[in-house]
Order: structure tokens, then C-alpha cells, then sequence
């Protein structure tokens, strides 16, 4: 963190110092800029005996390399920071931790979604746990509450909104801001471009090579810049292939590489027995979506507008989803007929949540149509329906439907 910059707390950080009390090593990931290695250190800070190692210093990078044994003796908490860059410790860590089981061993950061690298010899099944870190929450930013999706299944319809003084072109603004801690310092939008910029350049240049030899970076930078333009759409493999005149099996493993270092998200669809009409594609999106409003510079359609908004709300979830107390999980879901549903949340007790996104100011009944469907189609499994739009209020549609406000992901406390 740039030295008097502010810092803005994480609420991963409690999720860290739990698991250090009771787990051998917990694994802090997350794609690059967001903040991973001060979280980690603010983690420690009142933690003695704690040992830190840098692994973007060559000298601790040569020594990991040379003996990774030695590179690990320490009697305290010992950080390794981007530990992804040296693969042969990922064993020395396990024989470690076997031969001292003690909670709080070993605190790793990684910029890329380690237990899917092939470079990686052995995962620390029983050992280890792993926690996200994404781009800052509006409710991290502002300091509100973002407890929504402890509200919504607590809560259901009856879930109560403030009054929302934003607008469209507000919304617009906080999803080109995004939430990468550098972007949201910089208010000037020139400077916010020349973050993104070198961003890109950086994940190119860095974090693409650590994890596969790409031949053609012009290829995958085409793709990145396809891709921003179908973000919170349906992926098609064989479109993206024809469009660019990329091998349809390059454009697979391209997609999956950015989702290994956190660039896009894939969101699974979501199907039932009750729902047997559902497709199975899943739905792409930038895990950050400045970084998407940074590549759609220029372009100013509906679609593309309407296609930020969304990725700006489906990033909110899934950052909320790494500290709600519901155990839920976040789908999509579209059936044969055309109908869609932007965000599906399930609950381990099988209880739906969906949710619409709407990029206007104003709500209509026909924009319920599709959560009325899928809501007939489950019967009491569908707990509630809510369309998410760019207005000032709350208004109920219907038995277990409402329209709110995007605002209340984050200014709605939890339960």
C-alpha cells in the first residue's frame, strides 16, 4: 500500500484469524491489486514470532528454490507471500505441517486460484483452508453494512430498504470505479485508465506466464477485450472462436487461464427436476468490473450498459458470499424459452433466492415475469424474487416480490 494511503479493512481479515486458530495453513487468494499481502500482514501484526517471506524478491525466491526445507524452519507463523511462484514448496509445506500440526503454521498468499495449477505437485487436503479476496466491496468502501444476502433469507420479501439517493449514471460511475484499491484512490478518470492500463499489462506480462506458456499474447488480449464485451453473458466458446479466428481449443484453455488468475468468473447455471427446462450454459463475468468499463471504453449502447450494471451487482454477491453466514451459492439461471434469471442463490436447505438486474430507473410488472415462472416452477422452495434496479424505492410486485433499489446490497445490515 502506497505509503499514507488509507488503508480500508477487509472483512476477510476475520475470516483469517479464525482459521489461523484452529488450521494448519490457510491459503489467503485472489487476483493481483487486491490487497492480499497487507491484509496478510494486518493479520499478523499483533502475532509474535511471525516470519514473513516475499517471494517477487529474487533472494528469497533463489532460496525457496534451493532448499525449501530450510526456507520453511521457523517457530512461528511464517507468511509466504505470491507462493505460487515456487511450486516445490507446496510439498515441503505438507511434510511440515505433518510433522507439526499446530494451528497457524503457515499464512500463503497467491494471485491465482492455486489448488488448479497443474505446476502445483500436491494439494493439503485436511490442512488447509482457503479464502478469497476480491476487489473492495461498496460496503468496504463506504463503510456500510453489506449484509444483503443474510437479509434476503432471513428476511425474504419482507426485507426493509432505505431510500437510495443514486441514480443511474451513479451506478455507472461506482461500476467503472471497480474495486481495486489503487482504482478507488484515484479519483481523476485519466489516472483510473493508466491503473487499468498497466494492470492489464502487468497480468500479461506476469501472472499469464507463471501459469502456462502462451505463444500468442495478441491472441489472449483479444479475447480479454471480446470477453468485456459479453460480460454477465452466456459463454459461447464457438462464437468467441469464430469472431476472433482462434482455435476453439486455444479459446477454451485462454478462458480457463483468466479464470485461474481471477480476470473473469464463470457462473454455473442452475437446474432442477422442477426446472427441466434449463440450459446449462454458464454465465461469464469480469471479477472487477472497471476493469470491464476500462476495456469498453468507447462503447455506449444499451447493451453494453446494461451488461455492466450487472456484472457490478453479480461482483457484490460474490463478494458477500465469502463472509455471509448463509451458506449459499451463487447461479444463473435460463431455460429454452428465453427466460432468465440474472442471479440465483441457493441456500443449503435448498431455499431460492433470485434476483434481476435492471439498469433503468423505473420498474415494470413485466420485468417479475421471469422469477414469477421460476417461481411457480418451485413452489416453496422459492423463498424470494427481487429485481435490482437503478431507482430511489422499495415497492412490492406481488406475493414474495419486490423491487429494490441496487443500493441495498450493501447499505442493508445483516440479521
Amino acid at each position: 500500500m502506497p505509503e499514507g494511503a488509507k488503508y480500508l479493512p477487509r472483512r476477510a481479515s476475520e475470516l483469517v484469524e479464525e482459521a489461523l486458530s484452529d488450521t494448519r495453513v490457510v491459503i489467503l487468494n485472489g487476483a493481483r491489486q487486491t490487497g492480499k499481502s497487507t491484509l496478510a500482514e494486518c493479520c499478523l501484526r499483533d502475532t509474535s514470532n511471525t516470519v514473513k517471506r516475499y517471494l517477487d524478491d529474487p533472494r528469497s525466491r533463489a532460496s525457496a528454490i534451493a532448499d525449501p526445507v530450510a526456507f520453511l524452519d521457523a517457530t512461528g507463523t511464517m507468511l509466504i507471500d505470491e507462493v505460487q511462484r515456487v511450486p516445490d514448496l507446496w510439498l515441503a509445506i505438507k511434510n511440515t505441517v505433518d510433522r507439526d500440526p499446530r494451528p497457524g503454521r503457515f499464512l500463503l498468499t497467491g494471485s491465482a486460484r492455486l489448488l488448479g495449477l497443474s505446476t502445483l505437485p500436491d494439494a493439503l487436503p485436511g490442512r488447509s483452508e482457503t479464502i478469497e479476496l476480491f476487489p473492495l466491496s461498496q460496503g468496504e468502501i463506504t463503510g456500510t453494512p453489506d449484509g444483503f444476502i443474510d437479509a434476503a433469507f432471513t428476511h425474504g420479501h419482507k426485507i426493509r430498504s432505505e431510500p437510495s439517493e443514486l441514480r443511474r449514471r451513479d451506478y455507472l460511475a461506482l461500476a467503472s470505479r471497480g474495486g481495486y484499491p489503487e482504482a478507488v484512490r484515484r479519483d481523476a478518470p485519466r489516472r483510473r485508465a493508466q491503473f487499468f492500463k498497466s494492470y492489464l499489462d502487468d497480468i500479461m506480462s506476469r501472472d499469464v506466464h507463471q501459469v502456462a506458456d502462451i505463444q500468442r499474447i495478441s491472441d489472449m488480449r483479444r479475447l480479454i477485450g471480446a470477453l468485456a464485451a459479453q460480460s454477465s453473458g452466456l459463454l459461447n466458446y464457438s462464437r468467441l472462436s469464430s469472431d476472433l479466428a482462434i482455435p476453439l481449443t486455444t479459446v477454451r484453455d485462454y478462458v480457463g487461464l483468466l479464470e485461474i488468475i481471477y480476470l473473469i468468473r464463470l457462473i454455473p447455471a442452475w437446474s432442477t427436476n422442477a426446472t427441466a427446462r434449463a440450459i446449462s450454459t454458464p454465465k461469464l463475468v469480469f471479477t472487477d468490473s472497471g476493469l470491464a468499463a476500462h476495456l469498453l471504453t468507447g462503447i455506449t449502447n444499451d447493451a453494453a450498459t446494461g451488461g455492466l450494471i450487472e456484472t457490478f451487482v453479480l461482483g457484490e454477491l460474490t463478494r458477500q458470499l465469502t463472509w455471509s453466514h448463509t451458506m449459499a451459492q451463487l447461479h444463473h439461471y435460463r431455460d429454452r424459452d428465453g427466460y432468465e434469471v440474472d442471479a440465483i442463490l441457493e441456500d443449503n436447505a435448498g431455499r431460492i433466492v433470485g434476483i434481476e438486474v435492471k439498469a433503468a430507473e423505473t420498474v415494470r410488472t413485466d420485468d417479475f415475469r421471469a422469477l414469477r415462472i421460476l417461481q411457480r416452477r418451485l413452489g416453496d422452495r422459492f423463498h424470494a424474487g427481487y429485481v435490482l434496479y437503478c431507482g430511489d424505492q422499495q415497492l412490492p410486485f406481488g406475493d414474495q416480490l419486490a423491487c429494490l433499489p441496487i443500493s441495498t446490497l450493501w447499505s442493508t445490515p445483516a440479521p
